[in-house]
């Protein structure tokens, strides 16, 4: 492992791009009022790149009553219409594409090449389904399923969304909230998390740009205690749709509650990467490196628990440390950069925290420690790789959300899937075999909602994203998002003109 560099490329403007405050309200860039500022850090550095005024709790009402007002225009919109301004809206966004890929970097920490090829890439192609669904809201067929009556299924906007979204991936969350949102004509109030709003503000401004109209998207960047639970509980406020932490989606459910409102959340995750003996080591090995160390580690979906079958475990958990081994540390804008910081030192901290106190009951074979040198400025950690911890202990129960992986054996095919659901969480998961029987197996007894054959971690927007279990419920991404953002409503027409109608006897009256 080694250090490819300290680049010095130009980097994102932000004190430039948004001097006029961190608030995106009814079309325009304004400044928080809650009397409280907060910095945005470059997490490579330590350095502050971007101080800005709060949100308080007047800032949430201003922006929900201009998701309001501009509500019954733009749900009142042809899906036609809508589709067109999402197709403007994406190529606003692919114009504007190395803008967005540094601000995200930059607040951020991630290398360069994986904003460059995976955030925004990513984020323009939901753009661009979401173009194309916004004309598809299905619905079951017009029928006389009474025999006397036509029934039919209209689905409509629900009204003011507000959403949260979290930090590990901003430009991407921003996307999965508000698209399918505004595809099925709702307006929407979304509030970043308070350490990268960047890309979020970037987000509404290319929307404003492209035509879409004031209210429509607003953004609030605050706390989660002060702003978010306002924003959740708001009653004007229809729907809430959270990504974050179980602990954290808990208390934005009790809160959503009291005021009855529909509610999509995607929590937290400890992901299982299930290896069988016939497998292709190599391969296996590869993919683990690549979906435990995504964005370093902070992905709810990466790679966390291995479990490989006992003839393949010696080799595997080598090769694995061996691959880990090469993965170069870096700042972010250099080009050899593999893997940049943690979001923050706090949450560096948190992951040596968990590693330290492994060691007291599990082998350390490569990594758990903060690199040296220049790269001690930031909030680096090197990958690495945990051996024969015991399934019932912190590290494989526990969302660490950092470059950690956890490698533990089995023995039978059994065995191998009961340790796989056994945890509390179940967004994602992978299994890895030559055998067309296993792999279904796996892909039927495994309790996530997504499990990947012989891959981890590539997403689609065609197929939807969310959990089972702990990891919250409801999709992001596809058409499925639109059960999520639609109100389904039936409508029943008589066809008999008949006044006195048979059914009327069993209320008043004889045949």
């Amino acid at each position: 492992m080694h250090n490819p560099g300290i680049a010095t490329p130009d980097r994102f403007p932000a004190e430039e791009r948004f001097a006029e405050g961190a608030q995106y309200i009814a079309g325009r860039l304004t400044r928080g009022t809650s009397g409280r500022t907060h910095a945005v850090v470059d997490p490579a550095s330590g350095e502050e790149v971007l101080t800005y005024e709060l949100a308080g709790t007047a800032d949430v009402d201003r922006a929900v009553a201009a998701a309001r007002a501009a509500f019954p225009g733009w749900a009142g919109t042809t899906p036609g219409e809508r589709s067109d301004a999402l197709h403007r809206f994406a190529a606003v966004l692919a114009d504007r594409a190395e803008d967005f890929a540094r601000a995200e970097s930059l607040q951020c920490g991630k290398p360069l090449k994986l904003t460059r090829e995976f955030d925004v890439p990513g984020t323009i192609d939901n753009a661009a389904f979401f173009a194309g669904a916004a004309r598809h809201l299905q619905g079951q067929s017009a029928g006389e399923y009474s025999g006397d009556h036509t029934s039919y299924i209209r689905r409509e906007p629900i009204g003011v969304v507000g959403s949260i979204a979290p930090w590990n991936y901003p430009l991407q969350m921003a996307a999965w909230k508000i698209l399918p949102a505004i595809a099925a004509g709702n307006t929407i109030v979304l509030k970043p998390a308070e350490l990268t709003p960047l890309t979020s503000l970037l987000f509404a401004q290319a929307a404003t740009d492209a035509g879409i109209p004031d209210g429509v998207i607003n953004i609030v960047t605050g706390t989660g205690r002060e702003a978010g639970e306002h924003l959740v509980g708001h009653p004007d406020v229809a729907m809430t749709s959270f990504t974050g932490s179980t602990a954290v989606g808990k208390r934005v459910a009790e809160v959503a509650t009291a005021t009855v409102k529909r509610l999509h959340l995607e929590l937290g995750g400890k992901a299982p990467f299930v290896v069988f003996d016939d497998a292709d080591l190599e391969a296996a090995a590869q993919g683990a490196v690549a979906g435990s160390l995504i964005n370093t580690g902070q992905d709810c979906t990466a790679a966390t628990r291995a479990y490989v079958q006992r003839p393949l475990y010696d080799a595997f958990v080598a090769r694995t440390a061996a691959l880990m081994e090469t993965v170069r540390l870096g700042d972010p804008f250099a080009a050899g950069t593999d893997l940049g910081p943690l979001i923050s030192h706090v949450q560096r901290d948190r992951v040596a925290g968990f590693v330290d106190r492994a060691r007291a009951y599990a082998r350390v074979v490569t990594g758990g420690e903060a690199p040296e040198g220049e790269l001690a400025k930031g909030a680096y950690y090197r990958p690495t790789l945990i051996a024969d911890a015991a399934q019932d202990s912190e590290v494989v129960q526990s969302e660490i959300f950092g470059p950690v992986l956890v490698v533990l054996p089995f023995d039978t095919d059994d065995e191998g899937l009961a340790l796989a659901n056994d945890t509390p969480y179940g967004l994602a998961a992978s299994a890895w075999s030559r055998d067309v029987y296993r792999a279904n197996r796996a892909t039927r007894e495994i309790k996530a909602g997504c499990v990947w054959i012989n891959d981890h971690i590539p997403i689609i927007s065609e197929m939807p994203h969310g959990g089972y279990k702990s990891s919250g419920y409801g999709k992001d991404m596809s058409a499925y998002s639109f059960e999520e953002y639609t109100q389904i409503k039936h409508v029943m027409f008589d066809n008999t003109a008949v006044a006195a109608k048979d059914w009327h006897r069993t209320v008043f009256g004889d045949r």
